[in-house]
């Protein structure tokens, strides 16, 4: 495009300017009254031809300010309105020459309009160490086909027309700028999952379905759990009545009569009726009457024996998931590389945290119980297993949190992954290797979002993971002095597999 406005620029001068000398050959043809010489005729052509010149000259010096479209027009002092765009010659489309050499110029490079080549040369020569100069007293006139004779008078015509040193960026500078651009490239490109990660997430989800039975096939073979289940009429009742999650708890308005709850079906359309006239705003303020004294009719406080009733059921669950958890982890590639000493430091602080994200996948908001198979489970069965309120009412807060998420199966098993590699607990040995493996987690998570989550506030899924598993660091620690609690009262029902992991000692292997 440039070469053919240049073609297109010369053509119209040599086209003009024949045009002039033909115009003035006519008028002293014509108007020889003189009978001129054949000499003395051309001195006058070449006189009158040279004050054409200078008044074209002048023309175009002040053109812009008069408003003079071309030399044509001021010649003739006509304005031909028809006349093609394209070939009028105006300012803009001459190319604009390098201000060292004289090539043509595509921009303007550190502060003064160049070519590429002396841009180059000027950024070669502000790096270079050695002084350049030149032999022939710095008198060198510098052109675009001499202009590698002589460095020296290059480079000082590129400082003369104002190409600054400054601007040059450093060795460090430039690849910063390439980072940042790449960045930026990337950052339009639609993100895709790596064959890597995927290998990643279909290792974690094998190892996941493996280890985690959603139907709770095995919990008939634990020991029982006393509840307080709901009659008929209550029934009938606590669903017709408006829902205070202040008193109407399921402790409070459950009957007095204790019974062994023999079909689970029951307890789970007690509690959903108990509980479905509940928002969530509401949840955690429900625990609040489930923490006071209980007392029977005759208002006699209740004993010790019937606050742990729910205790051998919870810790023969705890323990089950427990042993899936283990199972799980060491099905993991990247833990069984680990020292035994990292694994089980890794376990004992992580087993808390895997253990209610997996109990999430099974946690119904509308209801607020865990529906565990043919079993369901709600805060109370915690509260009659001795469990405080420091610790159940952030927990059942989280709970509908993170469920409210609506995590994919790939999502929950990244974060029980990623709470599995904390390089942060205590008495590990390999921190940067594992604070390495949770950060390709976290990539993963990430880049999986990116992918698969289509809505318009899918950025802030990551963050609110993070803060989930930040949540649950604190719950860990209290969920961990509430069991050595409640062994000190009740020793014969807490497995040895839940006293190893929620004590601080090292143990020998989980």
């Amino acid at each position: 495009m440039i070469k053919t406005k240049k073609t297109t620029n010369l053509f119209c001068r040599n086209w003009l300017t024949l045009k002039l000398d033909v115009t003035l050959l006519c008028v002293l043809v014509f108007v020889n009254t003189e009978n001129l010489t054949a000499a003395t005729f051309h001195t006058k052509l070449s006189n009158m031809k040279l004050r054409c010149c200078l008044i074209v000259r002048q023309v175009r010096m002040s053109r812009d300010a008069a408003g003079v479209e071309g030399v044509h027009d001021v010649l003739t002092g006509q304005n031909e309105e028809d006349e093609d765009e394209e070939g009028k010659v105006t300012e803009d489309e001459e190319p604009r020459a390098c201000g060292v050499c004289g090539d043509l110029a595509k921009g303007y490079h550190f502060n003064a309009l160049t070519c590429e080549g002396c841009k180059g040369f000027f950024r070669r020569a502000i790096k270079r160490t050695t002084e350049l100069r030149c032999l022939f007293l710095n008198k060198c006139i510098v052109t675009k086909s001499n202009r590698r004779a002589c460095q020296a008078c290059r480079f000082r015509k590129c400082q003369a027309i104002g190409m600054r040193r400054e601007m040059v960026m450093s060795e460090q500078e430039v690849l910063e700028r390439r980072i940042r651009i790449k960045k930026k490239k990337m950052r339009k490109i639609p993100p895709q999952l790596s064959s890597q990660q995927e290998d990643i997430i279909q290792e974690l989800l094998c190892g996941h379905r493996r280890t985690f039975d959603s139907a709770f096939s095995r919990i008939s073979g634990f020991r029982p759990m006393d509840r307080v289940i709901f009659s008929e009429s209550e029934c009938s009742r606590s669903a017709a009545e408006p829902f205070n999650p202040l008193t109407d708890c399921p402790t409070n308005s459950c009957t007095t009569a204790r019974k062994s709850a023999t079909d689970p079906r029951t307890w789970l359309r007690a509690c959903s009726l108990s509980s479905s006239s509940s928002s969530s705003s509401s949840s955690s303020s429900s625990l609040c009457g489930l923490f006071e004294k209980q007392e029977t009719q005759e208002g006699e406080e209740v004993g010790k024996s019937s606050v742990f009733t729910a205790l051998p059921h919870v810790m023969d669950l705890t323990t089950y998931m427990i042993q899936d958890i283990i199972s799980f982890s060491k099905g993991l590639q990247d833990f069984r590389s680990l020292t035994i000493g990292d694994q089980i430091s890794l376990l004992k602080g992580a087993t808390f945290e895997i253990m209610q994200i997996r109990f999430n996948m099974v946690f119904n908001t509308k209801t607020s119980i865990w529906e565990c198979g043919h079993v369901a489970y709600c805060i109370d069965d915690a509260v009659r297993a001795g469990f405080q309120q420091l610790l159940l009412e952030p927990l059942f807060k989280f709970h509908h949190t993170l469920r409210k998420l609506g995590l994919q199966e790939e999502e929950y098993v990244l974060i029980q992954a990623m709470s599995l590699f904390s390089p942060d607990r205590p008495g590990l040995q390999q921190r940067g290797v594992i604070d390495e493996l949770q950060e390709n987690l976290a990539l993963t998570l990430q880049t999986w979002i990116d992918c698969k989550r289509t809505a318009p506030d899918k950025h802030l899924l990551f963050p609110r993971l993070i803060a989930c598993l930040t949540e649950m660091r604190t719950m860990t620690e209290e969920y961990s002095k509430q069991v050595l609690q409640i062994q000190d009262i009740q020793p014969d029902d807490i497995s040895p597999l839940i006293m190893e992991v929620v004590s601080k000692s090292p143990c020998s292997d989980l």
